[in-house]
């Protein structure tokens, strides 16, 4: 028993550290100038959040998002019961998303990054893709760009 003694904080402190954190939850109602109200309720835990919200008709929509080294995953049902997800990934040099609909068409996107900018390729259900490309540092052409687009929605 005398050999447990000094050992025992390390072992309370070790479990402590694999147990980890309680979930946390929080509740909350919103109510409207016309008195109906809508509840909120969203519980945290490693990397796991859960917000389901509740309707004055009764209905609810959930959202799950469970996120973990380089990867996050999420998942959308809808008050009428139509579900969506999305899984991305992140690596060093980009991120990489694939989006699903509740009909179970997939659209995806993908950005790589390097020193001198990123380029963000989306591809859609359909095949058609789009692709933009960003430089790191380009303040001076984000505002150029703007200004062009303001000026070409007041030509008439």
């Amino acid at each position: 028993m005398k050999i447990l003694n000094p050992l025992l904080p390390v072992l309370l402190a070790a479990l402590a550290l694999i147990a980890g954190p309680a979930a946390v939850a929080r509740e909350t109602t919103v109510t409207g100038p016309d008195g109906k109200s809508a509840t909120r309720d969203v519980e945290r835990e490693k990397g796991q959040v859960t917000s389901t919200t509740t309707g004055s008709g009764g209905q609810t929509r959930t959202r799950t998002v469970e996120r973990a080294d380089g990867a996050s995953n999420a998942m959308v049902t809808q008050r009428d019961g139509d579900t969506r997800t999305r899984e991305t990934s992140r690596t060093e040099d980009g991120v990489s998303s694939t989006h699903t609909g509740s009909d179970g068409r997939t659209l995806t996107s993908e950005t790589v990054r390097t020193e001198a900018g990123s380029t963000t390729t989306v591809t859609g259900a359909d095949g058609k893709t789009s692709t933009v490309e960003r430089k790191r540092g380009d303040r001076a052409g984000r505002a150029e760009r703007m200004k062009e687009r303001r000026a070409a929605r007041q030509d008439p």
